[in-house]
Protein backbone atom coordinates (compact mmCIF):
# COMPACT_ATOMS: atom_id res chain seq x y z
CA UNK A 1 0.00 0.00 0.00
CA UNK A 2 1.69 3.24 -0.33
CA UNK A 3 1.71 6.27 1.30
CA UNK A 4 -0.87 9.34 0.70
CA UNK A 5 1.09 12.13 -0.12
CA UNK A 6 -0.53 14.54 2.78
CA UNK A 7 1.13 14.44 6.37
CA UNK A 8 1.54 16.49 9.42
CA UNK A 9 3.83 18.18 11.13
CA UNK A 10 3.91 18.82 14.99
CA UNK A 11 6.06 21.46 17.16
CA UNK A 12 6.26 20.36 20.48
CA UNK A 13 7.27 23.20 22.94
CA UNK A 14 7.25 25.40 25.90
CA UNK A 15 5.98 28.64 26.27
CA UNK A 16 8.96 29.98 26.85
CA UNK A 17 9.81 28.24 23.35
CA UNK A 18 11.90 25.45 23.76
CA UNK A 19 11.49 22.74 21.04
CA UNK A 20 11.85 19.09 21.33
CA UNK A 21 13.64 17.96 18.13
CA UNK A 22 14.63 14.32 17.37
CA UNK A 23 17.40 12.38 15.70
CA UNK A 24 16.59 10.27 12.52
CA UNK A 25 17.48 6.12 13.33
CA UNK A 26 17.72 6.46 9.58
CA UNK A 27 19.94 9.62 9.03
CA UNK A 28 22.38 10.20 11.92
CA UNK A 29 22.64 13.61 12.17
CA UNK A 30 19.32 14.16 10.49
CA UNK A 31 16.95 16.09 13.13
CA UNK A 32 13.15 16.77 13.33
CA UNK A 33 9.75 17.31 14.95
CA UNK A 34 7.08 15.04 14.71
CA UNK A 35 5.95 14.11 11.57
CA UNK A 36 4.50 11.43 9.94
CA UNK A 37 1.83 10.60 6.95
CA UNK A 38 -1.95 10.46 7.30
CA UNK A 39 -3.91 6.63 7.06
CA UNK A 40 -6.59 6.10 5.14
CA UNK A 41 -9.99 7.73 6.70
CA UNK A 42 -7.59 10.16 8.62
CA UNK A 43 -7.32 13.81 8.70
CA UNK A 44 -4.32 15.70 9.30
CA UNK A 45 -5.49 16.40 12.72
CA UNK A 46 -6.25 12.70 13.46
CA UNK A 47 -2.65 12.14 12.20
CA UNK A 48 -0.86 14.92 14.21
CA UNK A 49 -2.49 13.33 16.96
CA UNK A 50 -1.35 9.59 16.46
CA UNK A 51 2.28 10.66 15.29
CA UNK A 52 3.05 12.37 18.71
CA UNK A 53 1.38 9.32 20.29
CA UNK A 54 3.72 6.87 18.04
CA UNK A 55 7.28 9.21 18.04
CA UNK A 56 6.59 10.67 22.02
CA UNK A 57 4.30 8.34 24.06
CA UNK A 58 2.96 12.05 25.26
CA UNK A 59 -1.23 12.31 24.71
CA UNK A 60 -1.36 15.53 22.78
CA UNK A 61 -5.10 15.97 23.91
CA UNK A 62 -3.56 16.23 27.72
CA UNK A 63 -2.15 19.06 26.75
CA UNK A 64 -2.23 22.86 24.70
CA UNK A 65 -2.97 21.03 21.10
CA UNK A 66 -3.33 23.48 18.35
CA UNK A 67 -4.17 23.14 14.92
CA UNK A 68 -2.33 25.94 13.15
CA UNK A 69 -4.37 25.87 10.00
CA UNK A 70 -1.33 26.14 7.71
CA UNK A 71 0.27 23.92 5.29
CA UNK A 72 3.59 23.94 3.20
CA UNK A 73 3.92 21.71 -0.13
CA UNK A 74 7.24 20.25 -0.70
CA UNK A 75 9.04 18.05 -3.24
CA UNK A 76 9.29 14.30 -1.49
CA UNK A 77 12.90 13.22 -2.07
CA UNK A 78 13.58 11.19 -4.59
CA UNK A 79 15.13 7.98 -2.75
CA UNK A 80 11.62 8.08 -0.58
CA UNK A 81 9.28 8.64 -3.65
CA UNK A 82 8.80 4.47 -3.76
CA UNK A 83 6.88 4.89 -0.91
CA UNK A 84 3.87 6.52 -3.08
CA UNK A 85 1.95 5.75 -5.98
CA UNK A 86 3.79 6.24 -9.45
CA UNK A 87 3.77 9.59 -10.27
CA UNK A 88 3.48 11.45 -6.82
CA UNK A 89 5.87 14.06 -5.94
CA UNK A 90 4.81 16.10 -3.97
CA UNK A 91 3.71 16.37 -0.19
CA UNK A 92 1.32 18.83 1.70
CA UNK A 93 2.38 19.21 5.41
CA UNK A 94 -0.12 20.41 7.91
CA UNK A 95 1.36 22.63 10.56
CA UNK A 96 0.10 21.81 14.38
CA UNK A 97 1.63 22.96 17.77
CA UNK A 98 1.45 21.07 21.27
CA UNK A 99 2.61 23.37 23.80
CA UNK A 100 3.79 21.44 27.31
CA UNK A 101 4.35 23.67 30.62
CA UNK A 102 7.86 22.14 31.09
CA UNK A 103 10.51 20.02 28.69
CA UNK A 104 9.39 16.71 29.77
CA UNK A 105 10.82 13.12 29.53
CA UNK A 106 9.29 11.62 26.09
CA UNK A 107 9.49 8.08 25.30
CA UNK A 108 10.94 7.30 21.55
CA UNK A 109 10.00 4.61 18.70
CA UNK A 110 13.01 3.11 18.15
CA UNK A 111 12.92 2.26 14.62
CA UNK A 112 12.19 6.09 14.32
CA UNK A 113 14.65 7.98 16.55
CA UNK A 114 17.61 7.51 18.10
CA UNK A 115 17.57 10.35 20.81
CA UNK A 116 15.46 13.70 21.56
CA UNK A 117 16.61 17.02 22.89
CA UNK A 118 15.00 20.36 24.01
CA UNK A 119 16.33 23.46 22.75
CA UNK A 120 15.90 27.10 22.05
CA UNK A 121 13.44 27.42 19.30
CA UNK A 122 16.39 29.19 17.59
CA UNK A 123 18.32 26.57 17.95
CA UNK A 124 15.87 23.99 16.48
CA UNK A 125 15.86 25.77 12.78
CA UNK A 126 19.78 25.85 12.72
CA UNK A 127 19.58 21.81 13.48
CA UNK A 128 16.66 20.44 11.38
CA UNK A 129 17.26 19.23 8.13
CA UNK A 130 13.81 19.99 6.30
CA UNK A 131 12.95 23.40 5.14
CA UNK A 132 9.17 22.99 6.34
CA UNK A 133 10.32 22.50 9.80
CA UNK A 134 12.12 25.68 9.53
CA UNK A 135 9.22 27.36 8.43
CA UNK A 136 7.15 26.06 11.09
CA UNK A 137 9.30 27.35 13.74
CA UNK A 138 9.60 30.78 11.88
CA UNK A 139 5.76 30.24 12.51
CA UNK A 140 6.11 29.20 15.85
CA UNK A 141 9.02 32.66 16.88
CA UNK A 142 6.20 34.96 14.94
CA UNK A 143 3.21 33.57 17.37
CA UNK A 144 5.85 35.32 20.06
CA UNK A 145 6.92 38.64 18.29
CA UNK A 146 10.05 37.26 17.78
CA UNK A 147 12.10 36.46 14.29
CA UNK A 148 15.34 34.45 13.20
Amino acid sequence: MHKIPVSALVLIHTADLQVMIMERADKSGYWQSVTGSIEVGETPYQAAIREVKEETGLDALQFDFQDWHASNVYEIYPHWRHRYAPGVMENTEHLFGLMLPAPVPVTLAPEEHVQYQWVDWREAAARVFSWTNVDALKRLGEKHGLYL
